[in-house]
C-alpha cells in the first residue's frame, strides 16, 4: 500500500510540475500567468453596407477590437475608404471560399477558368463548406486565397491577420496546409487555436451530448470523445509558432448558435439585454490564455432582409458590443483586450522562445 501511495503521489506531482511548466500562448507572448486575453473580432466586413456600418460601430463606439474583410464582396471599396480614414483599425482578411446567400452571390477573384472546382452552376462560390470539400483541390484553394491577398495589397490594404469564412480552410488538412503556409510565407498571422482549446472542447462536448440526448442515445456519465479536429491542434500550433507567427489558445464562435426566443419581435433594448447577458455568461467560463471571440455585428437596414434572415441576430451582437454594461464587466473581471497587430508585435519581440 505504501508503494502504491508513493506511485500515485509521484504521478500527481509529475502532473502538477507539467502544469506549472506548460505556458499558455498568452504567457509566451508576454502577458502575465493566468491572464485572460481576448480579441473581440467582427467577421464579414465588406459583405454589405450594413455589415460595414456594424463593424465601424462595434469597434469605433464599442469594445470590439478587430475585424476581417471578405475581399470578393461588393462593399470592400467602401470599407477600404473607412480604413483609410481610420489607419489604426485592426483589419485582416476573411478568406472567402463560399457564397451562402441565395439572392446575393459573389465569386472567385482568381478567375473561373483557374479555379473551376470552387464554383457552382451560377459561377459563384459553392453555398456550403461540404461542396468545397468534395469539388475543390488544394491548388485551387491556394490560387484563390493568394488572389484575395493580392487584391488587398493592390488596394494598399496590408492585413493584420488571415482567418477563414465559415471555417472552410479547416475542412480538409490539405486546405489548412495552404492557409498556414501562406501565413508563414508572408509573415501574416493566421487564426489558429493551437493551445489547450479548453472552451472549444467544452462547447463541442456539450453539443455532442445534446445531439445524443436528441437521438435517445445518451447515458449519464458516458465517455464523450473529443472532436477529431482537435487531435492535431497542438502539433499545428507548434508549426505556426516555429514559423514565427502567434498562436491562439482558444477560439469562441458561440453567439452564432444562440437562439433568442421571438427574436424578430424583440426591441433593441430587449436584444441588447439578452445578448449582453449571454456574452457575460460566456466570458465567465473562459480559461486563461489568448482567445479570439468571433461575432457578426451588423446595423441592418430594411434592405438587409433581402440578403439574409439574420438581421436581428447580427444586430444583437452589435448591441452587446456597444453596451456600457459589457465594457464595465470586462474591466471588472480583468480581461485584457488586444488586437492581431499587438499580438504579432509581441510574437516578433519574443523571438525563438519555446
Amino acid at each position: 500500500m505504501k508503494n502504491l501511495l508513493l506511485t500515485v503521489t509521484g504521478i500527481v506531482f509529475s502532473i502538477a510540475v507539467y502544469a506549472q511548466q506548460t505556458k499558455t500562448y498568452a504567457e509566451k507572448l508576454g502577458w502575465p500567468k493566468g491572464a485572460r486575453v481576448i480579441i473581440l473580432h467582427v467577421d464579414d466586413a465588406g459583405m454589405s453596407h450594413e455589415s460595414n456600418e456594424g463593424v465601424e460601430k462595434a469597434i469605433g463606439e464599442g469594445v470590439a477590437t478587430s475585424t476581417s474583410v471578405m475581399m470578393p464582396c461588393p462593399w470592400v471599396p467602401d470599407f477600404k475608404y473607412y480604413m483609410d480614414q481610420h489607419p489604426g483599425i485592426d483589419a485582416g482578411l476573411h478568406l472567402t471560399l463560399t457564397s451562402e446567400w441565395k439572392n446575393y452571390r459573389w465569386g472567385p477573384l482568381a478567375g473561373k477558368a483557374t479555379v473551376q472546382g470552387l464554383i457552382d452552376k451560377e459561377g459563384a462560390f459553392w453555398p456550403g463548406v461540404v461542396a468545397v470539400y468534395f469539388h475543390a483541390t488544394a491548388d485551387e484553394i491556394d490560387k484563390e486565397i493568394r488572389a484575395q491577398l493580392d487584391r488587398a495589397l493592390t488596394m494598399g490594404f496590408i492585413p493584420t491577420h488571415l482567418d477563414s469564412h465559415m471555417g472552410t480552410l479547416f475542412a480538409k488538412p490539405a486546405f489548412l496546409e495552404k492557409y498556414i503556409n501562406l501565413g508563414i510565407e508572408k509573415k501574416i498571422p493566421v487564426m489558429l487555436p493551437g493551445g489547450e482549446d479548453l472552451f472549444y472542447r467544452e462547447e463541442a462536448k456539450n453539443a455532442t451530448i445534446a445531439q445524443l440526448k436528441k437521438d435517445g442515445k445518451y447515458t449519464e456519465g458516458m465517455t464523450i470523445p473529443e472532436p477529431a479536429e482537435l487531435t492535431k491542434a497542438r502539433e499545428l500550433g507548434d508549426v505556426v509558432w516555429k514559423g514565427g507567427l502567434p498562436v491562439l489558445d482558444d477560439l469562441d464562435n458561440s453567439s452564432y448558435d444562440w437562439v433568442m426566443p421571438d427574436i424578430d419581435k424583440a426591441t433593441d433594448k430587449e436584444l441588447q439585454k439578452w445578448y449582453t447577458d449571454h456574452y457575460i455568461e460566456n466570458f465567465d467560463r473562459f480559461s486563461p490564455g489568448l482567445t479570439m471571440v468571433l461575432m457578426h455585428c451588423t446595423q441592418p437596414s430594411p434592405q438587409f432582409k433581402n440578403i439574409c434572415n439574420e438581421g436581428q441576430k447580427r444586430k444583437g451582437d452589435l448591441l452587446a458590443m456597444t453596451d456600457p454594461r459589457l465594457k464595465a464587466y470586462l474591466k471588472q473581471k480583468g480581461f485584457i483586450l488586444t488586437t492581431w497587430k499587438e499580438v504579432m508585435e509581441r510574437r516578433v519581440k519574443v523571438g525563438n522562445v519555446e
